[in-house]
Formats: structure tokens, sequence, C-alpha cells
């Protein structure tokens, strides 16, 4: 028993090394990486490659760290620019642009900050290899086009062909598994339930996602006008030319010039001076600090991903957050408790998800405005169905142009599967106690009186998602039934039925909070995140102590195998996209994927 209790204490003490070791070490290369950042060049070109992948948040945790390591924070290269713009130390901006993985409102977002960077008098130069080597480039040129001079490779491309939307419909081919789908919603236009239901676009789904691309394409050819010079109908020709190659780029006006990536840095240090030392945006950005950091308190609370029950996790097969009612909720609790937090930036990128979830950030939103702390939501990609429930209350709403949002509807019911088990032979058998047992069963259709049910639900739903757009956004229900029906807008159609206040990003968000406390707009104000983002070895020392925040299985393995999850990414994609689980997603939007 002695030597039993002398070995658990070793093992613990071991244990209690390791950890401290571990938290010193870490504190140590801290200490060292600030004092090799500290300090910028006097003359500096920043530069920026926007063919990473931008994602809104990053999770705390480890395996979502380990994958997004490559990617950009959107906000990260919004405040690097902000700062940049005002320092005297930065001469010039360059970029490589090229194959954009962005959205298109981030790709927006970018862009108000890029021409908020060159209104200061300061050089922003693109340079691509191609946009779209054999594919669609529309999205990376168009955030050229932010740019003062846009250069491209002799050999390079540039596919600006316009956009195209695709759906895939399954209804043959699971007809041919022997899977039947049950499924209803509210109204038309909720259109997720048509790509099992359905084998082309109906003349609702079709008439939605028609104006989302006439939008979006508008608001790129507008772009494109403003930024070279060039008429609108003569810009709609051109693309309907596309795609060019260098020289006819060249001859089109696309591009200014034909120039390796040495030949752009060359040109571009004779223009602003041989001794500027070429500094990477982002460790700019770490060095000098972000613009956000001093006055009075403004809490940003992210809300990212599909929205379920529970805490905010990751999905390493698809490479995507969950937003977790219970991690949102606990954010604007603390918010709302700190005394020095003055409003809430409430950032939102999520398709939807789970109703009762959304109900319950909802209702965090409402509560923080009871306390006299204003919320305004800055949309990102998309905010639709439970995306947009978690914002109509707030006191302000901001989007992109190219946001998408709305989609105000519910879907539900269930995929029937016995055709399918006896394809492959298997049976099943079953006993159960009540008449309505066999209502979450796939095996098993909704009886008449069941179905009557689902009906009443979906209404339900459907009654208080547009109750509540009608008191969040002070509307006539009348008003709401008619701009509603599971309909997916863009942020440009959005702010002009009222479904939204204002088009922009962070800085126009910003400035409506500060205006909502009275905070003079040249005032500068802190940003805190809540809650707080974590250093990756305070996550695995949390994990390690047993006090982590995420829902997965803690396994060894995890780490070294996660990359290998990319190879099935095409094929988890697709079924994230058609939401193939046995119940259907009660708030998500229409799956919409447009070329890029």
């Amino acid at each position: 028993m002695k030597r039993i209790l002398i070995g658990g204490l070793t093992i613990i003490g071991g244990i209690a090394v390791a950890v401290v070791a571990c938290v010193a070490l870490a504190i140590g290369v801290g200490i060292l990486l600030w004092w090799i950042n500290t300090g910028v060049p006097d003359q500096m070109i920043l530069e920026v490659n926007f063919e990473r992948k931008h994602v809104e948040a990053v999770p705390n945790d480890p395996i979502a760290r380990l994958l997004s390591a490559e990617a950009t924070m959107v906000r990260d290269v919004v405040e690097a620019l902000e700062r940049a713009a005002h320092d005297h130390r930065v001469k010039a901006l360059v970029a490589r642009v090229g194959e954009a993985d962005i959205s298109l409102a981030q790709v927006q977002e970018v862009r108000e900050a890029l021409l908020a960077f060159r209104r200061n008098g300061k050089p922003a130069v693109a340079y691509a290899e191609t946009f779209g080597e054999f594919g669609p480039g529309n999205r990376a040129y168009y955030l050229a086009t932010a740019f003062d001079a846009i250069y491209l490779h002799p050999s390079g491309d540039v596919g600006l062909t316009g956009l195209i939307a695709e759906s895939p419909f399954l209804r043959d081919m699971l007809e041919k598994l022997g899977l039947t789908p049950r499924l209803d919603h509210r109204e038309e236009y909720k259109t997720a339930m048509n790509l099992v239901a359905e084998r082309q676009y109906t003349e609702a789904h079709k008439e939605a996602i028609w104006r989302v691309i006439e939008s979006q394409f508008g608001q790129i050819v507008r772009g494109i006008t403003e930024a070279r010079g060039l008429a609108e109908p003569e810009v709609r020709a051109i693309i309907d030319r596309g795609p060019f190659s260098a020289r006819q780029a060249v001859q089109a006006k696309l591009v200014d010039g034909l120039l390796y990536r040495d030949q752009v840095y060359t040109r571009v240090k004779e223009q602003v001076g041989e001794e500027a030392t070429v500094l990477p945006l982002l460790t700019y950005l770490a060095r000098v600090g972000r613009p956000h950091m001093h006055g009075s308190s403004i809490a940003l609370i992210y809300g990212v991903g599909g929205i379920k029950r529970g805490k905010s996790g990751y999905n390493p097969m698809v490479q995507s957050p969950s937003m977790g009612s219970d991690t949102v909720t606990a954010a604007f609790r603390t918010a709302i408790e700190a005394e020095d937090i003055k409003a809430i930036l409430f950032r939102v990128d999520s398709p939807g998800g789970s109703y009762v979830a959304s109900d319950a950030i909802w209702r965090a939103t409402v509560r923080a405005r009871e306390a006299g702390k204003p919320v305004i939501v800055s949309m990102g990609s998309a905010a639709a169905s439970g995306g947009y429930f978690i914002a109509m209350a707030a006191d302000k709403i901001v989007a992109q142009p190219a946001t998408l949002t709305g989609s105000i509807g519910v879907i539900s019911g269930k995929m029937l599967t016995p055709d399918f088990w006896n394809k492959v032979g298997v049976t099943w058998d079953n006993v159960h106690s009540s008449a309505n047992a066999t209502f979450w069963s796939n095996l098993h259709d909704y009886t008449p009186q069941q179905w009557e049910q689902l009906q009443d639900w979906l209404d339900r739903i459907y009654d208080d998602f547009t109750d509540k757009v009608a008191e969040g956004r002070g509307l006539p229900k009348a008003k709401v039934l008619e701009i509603a029906k599971g309909r997916v807008w863009t942020g440009e159609d959005a702010k002009a039925l009222g479904l939204v206040d204002a088009l922009g990003g962070f800085p126009v968000a910003l400035g409506l909070a500060k205006e909502a406390v009275g905070i003079p707009q040249e005032a500068t104000v802190r940003l805190k995140v809540f809650p707080p983002k974590k250093a990756l070895y305070q996550i695995l020392l949390q994990q390690l102590l047993g006090d982590g925040e995420g829902d997965h299985e803690e396994d060894a393995t995890a780490v070294t195998l996660v990359r290998s999850l990319e190879i099935s990414q095409p094929l988890t994609r697709l079924a994230k996209s058609l939401d193939l689980s046995p119940v259907f997603g009660i708030l998500s939007m229409p799956y919409v994927e447009v070329g890029r």
C-alpha cells in the first residue's frame, strides 16, 4: 500500500512538474518572441498574401488552431490596414491576389479597408500569377480592383467570366437507393428541401437564386467600373468576352501591366525608396498592436458557424466551426455583467441551425439591451435563417452588400429508409409503448395525426420567427410576412427591405456602437473579445487538467491524423450542404454555391 501511495504521488508530482515546465517554456518563448518582434523599421513596404484562406474566427480548440494555422482572420487584415493607414512609417502596400479563398462579402470588407488605406495617400499595388488558372477568378479580380495598380504574370490569365449558381438535386439518386424525403417547410422560398425533393429549380427557388446572382454581380460590376475608369455597359460587355489571356487583359484595361513578382517589388521600391524594408502585414500588426486597445470598452462577441445547443466546437471533416448557444450566451452574460463594457458588437457569420439554440442566443441579445448595453450586429458572409434569428433583436444590423441574409422560414421532417434497408437485405422490427413513439423514427412514415402535428409545429415556429422579426425590426407583421417566406436576400436588398440598417463592415458597426452610447466618433475605444482568445498552450493545458470547453473526445491520435481528413473534404462538404441528417435543420438557409 505504501509503495502504491508513493508511486501515485510520484506520478502526480511528475505531471505537476511537466505542467510547470510547459508553462515556463511557453512564457520563455513568448518573451523571446516579444524581444525579437519589438519595433518596426522607419520605412516599410507592407506585404500581404490574399491567396490564404480567410476566416472570421478560430475557436478555442486545438484541432481548429492546427487546421487554421495558415488561415487569416478578416478582422486582422482590416485592423492592420487601419493602423497602417495612419502610420507615417508605412510607405506602400504590395499584395498577392489571384486565387482568393475568401467570400464575396469578405472581399468587400477588405476592399473597404484597402480604399481607406489609399485615401491616406499611400500606394497599394496588387500582383497575380493568374486570376483563376483554368477556373473562375471573379472574386479575386474584384478584390484586386481596390488597388492603385494591378500587375499580372505574362503567363497568367484573368478568369473574369461572371457568376453562376449551381445546386445539386438528389431526388433520382435517393429513389434508386430507396430513400424517401418526408419534409415540409414555411414558405415556398425555403428551398433547402428541394435538393432532395426536386430534380431542378422550382420557380420560387430559381427566382430567389437569380436575384442573389443579379445583386452580387451588379456589385462586382460597379466596383470594377469605379476602379478601372470604365463605363458599366463596357464592363458587362468585357465580362461577356472572358476569360482573358494576359495580353488580352491589358488590352481590355483589366490590368496595368505584365510583370513578375520581383519586377513588381522593384517598381514599388523605386517609387517609395530603396531603403524601405518589406514586412508582412500581420507581422506589422503583431508588432505595433491593434488600433482599438484604449478608451471605453466595447465587447466583441463572435457567432460563427452552424448553430447548435451546447458549447461551440469545430468539425475537422469540413474545417468549419459551430456556434454553441451555451458558449455565446455565456459570453453575453459576462459582457452584460462587466461594468466597463458600454456596448456589444456581435459579429455573426452563420447559415443557421437549431431553433431552440437560436432562440437562446436571441434572448441573450434582448437581455443585453434591457441591461442598457446596445447590441450592434456586424454580418459576415452569411447571417441567414437562424443566423438572422440571433441578429434581429439588435439595436442596429450592419451587412455587406453581398452578405446572404434573411431566409426567414423553417423546414423539418425526416428521411424514410425502409426501402433502402430492404435493398441491402437488412430487416428491422420494433416494439413501442405509445401511439406516437414512431414519430422520430426513419423507419416509419408519419401517420395523418403526426403529419398534422408537424404542420402545427412548423406554423408555431414560423409565427414565432416572424413575430420577433416584426418586433425587433419595427416592421408591420404584414410586411414581414411579405418579405419572409424563407427567402434569402443579399445585404443590399435586405437594407432596402428594412431587414438591415446599414451596409459596411467592422468600422461601420463600431461607429454605430459608439453612437449608441454617446462616444465621439473620433474617440478611441477598446474592443474586448468575449470569451477571450486563448493561446494554444492554454487550451492544451486546460484539456490536460480536465477543464476543456470542447465537446469532442480527447483522442491522442487526433492531432496526428487530422490532416488526413482533408482527403474526404469534397464529399463531406457536399453532405454538409445537403444536411443529410436524421432530422433536417429547423432554421437553416438553403444551400447556395456561387461561382468564384
